[in-house]
């Protein structure tokens, strides 16, 4: 039989070998473990059978009938999973590391290659990501207005060899009403937590680490509310943008899209905007006058931002007189030494 390793262990060998989840497809579409890759034991219906029969009749006919329908894909499985090994090694797990993932290791064993499984499965997983979110870290908020260019400069700060977390990019949105434009769609809430465990994993605790300012919510994704913690208690350094600047980088950002979204991502707001507003920004769109629907939008924005610093620590602010991320990322660097943060 396979070897069945610890979380940590099987993390560890995670990052240079490839792990099948043996989980159904909607196990694996609700959370998975980040880089798995999906080859289900039993589809969603087949495995909706063989928990009824298991709860229904015996342990012993689930697990006939699971041989069942498990005996015509063995073939199909090898074939699937032999490309995905390293120097024919491969990880497997299900979701509390029992029968279906010792099975599945069983048979690429048979088939000639090293296997080793997950002890707890999944389960064990996602607990690892719950405690693991709550290690601190040395957080640097990275704050600012909407459109002072805070991931841009985040980018360049891990360009200058500093650590981030970028949330957005795991949450694919950029926050606002209009975050979801351009984006992939968003993970589950739970797959968000997987991916932003598995950055903070790897981060250097004895290091800072710059993140950018957030709402909890970033568009349908939950920000795990151990590492908001950190983020409410870290320093913040305020990005104080002149306000031409922000409109002609949301110009910049938006205007390619689909006029449509634009239309739609600004009635949501509709009610926060107030019923002018948002009738002089729908105006402003059907002209293509893009940066009046900016100006307009920045007046909400701004003092929802502004509210919500009201009880952190705010740090410093830094007034660029310039639009270079990259400069202004060194400015960062040389203030946080500075600060000895």
């Amino acid at each position: 039989m396979p070897a069945s390793l610890p979380i940590a262990d099987f993390l560890t060998k995670a990052r240079h070998l490839t792990v099948i989840d043996v989980r159904s497809p909607a196990e694996f579409a609700q959370g998975r473990i980040p880089g798995a890759v999906n080859i289900p034991l039993f589809s969603n219906e087949e495995r909706a059978q063989i928990g009824t029969l298991y709860k229904q009749v015996s342990q012993e006919e689930a697990f006939l009938a699971g041989l069942d329908l498990v005996g015509p894909k063995m073939a199909q499985f090898v074939r699937q999973s032999k490309p995905l090994a390293q120097n024919q090694e491969i990880l497997v797990h299900c979701w509390r590391g029992g029968m279906r993932s010792g099975s599945f290791g069983w048979l690429l064993e048979t088939a000639g290659m090293k296997v080793s499984t997950l002890s707890g499965g999944y389960k064990a997983f996602r607990t690892q990501v719950l405690e693991g979110l709550t290690i601190p870290k040395k957080l640097v908020v990275l704050g600012g207005k909407t459109g002072s260019g805070k991931t841009e400069i985040l980018h360049q700060l891990r360009a200058q060899g500093e650590q981030i977390l970028d949330l957005e990019a795991l949450a694919h949105h950029k926050g606002s009403s209009y975050g979801a434009i351009g984006q992939e769609p968003q993970p589950s809430t739970e797959q968000f937590e997987n991916e932003v465990f598995a950055e903070w994993n790897v981060l250097d605790a004895s290091r800072r680490i710059w993140i950018e300012d957030e709402s909890r919510k970033v568009g349908r994704c939950l920000i795990p509310q151990s590492l908001w913690n950190q983020m409410q208690q870290a320093p913040v350094v305020m990005i104080q943008s002149d306000k031409q600047q922000r409109i002609e980088r949301l110009v910049r950002e938006y205007a390619c899209y689909d006029k449509a979204l634009l239309v739609e991502a600004t009635r949501r707001i509709g009610k926060r905007l107030g019923g002018q507003h948002v009738k002089a920004a729908l105006e402003a769109l059907d002209q293509n006058d893009f940066a009046t629907v900016a100006d307009i939008t920045l007046n909400y924005y701004d003092k929802a931002y502004l509210h919500g610093l009201e009880d952190r620590t705010l740090a410093g602010t830094l007034s660029p007189e310039h639009d270079d991320a990259r400069l202004t990322a060194q400015q960062l660097c040389q203030w946080a030494d500075h600060q000895d943060i």
